[in-house]
């Protein structure tokens, strides 16, 4: 039998809310913090629903990477 995915509340929580609000992301943004939480507590593939927010993170790390190589411009 498989385990329940310990986010799947905060991702219905994200589904309700966005569905509340016309989609717009920004009058949910307590939801999502609610998740990114819950996301950063478990190992990275234990919930299927972090998926999209473990993309997030990667994502942004390589911008960070990326932007902390480019020099400063010039004084």
């Amino acid at each position: 039998m498989s385990q329940k995915d310990p986010c799947q509340k905060q991702a219905c929580e994200i589904q309700k809310c966005l569905q509340a609000n016309n989609y717009v992301e920004s009058k949910c943004a307590a939801v999502l913090q609610e998740m990114r939480k819950c996301c950063a507590r478990y190992p990275k593939g234990r919930s299927i629903c972090c998926s999209g927010f473990e993309r997030e993170e990667r994502e942004r790390e390589k911008l960070k990477t990326t932007s902390d190589r480019i020099p400063p411009p010039p004084q």
